[in-house]
């Protein structure tokens, strides 16, 4: 079940700029796909071989994913490099968290039916 959108709302506003200030998380960079403006979305980034995969904590609704996905491409800022992205699509978190590294948690709102957005590096099929 996802976290209720006014929560949203409010990381968005003020959580999330203090979290790329520090810059000890991933940032997912991606291109409002009205606006045009780039944005910059603090994550957690789950490698898995070919790229990476990302909780919607809200839904797969949430702005971020429907921009990276309408876009088709995103960077990821990780560990202090930055790494291109393509290939978005929504799969269930049942079919993609074995290829997540052993030991990775799992918040308790997802279930093996959510949706998580996996990506590929650029250049990957």
């Amino acid at each position: 079940m996802p976290l209720p959108r006014w929560l949203a709302r409010i990381n968005k506003r003020f959580i999330n700029p203090g979290e790329i200030r520090r810059g000890v998380r991933p940032v997912l960079i991606h291109v409002g796909r009205s606006s045009g403006t780039t944005y910059r979305t603090p994550l957690d980034a789950h490698p898995v071989a070919d790229g990476y995969v990302f909780i919607p904590m809200y839904g797969p609704a949430t702005d971020w994913v429907r921009n990276v996905l309408a876009a088709g491409t995103a960077h990821l800022i990780i560990d202090g490099a930055e790494v291109r992205l393509a290939s978005p699509r929504l799969v269930a978190k049942r079919d993609v968290w074995p290829l997540v590294p052993p030991g990775t948690k799992t918040p308790i709102t997802v279930s093996d039916e959510t949706k998580l957005l996996r990506m590929d590096l650029h250049g990957k099929p």
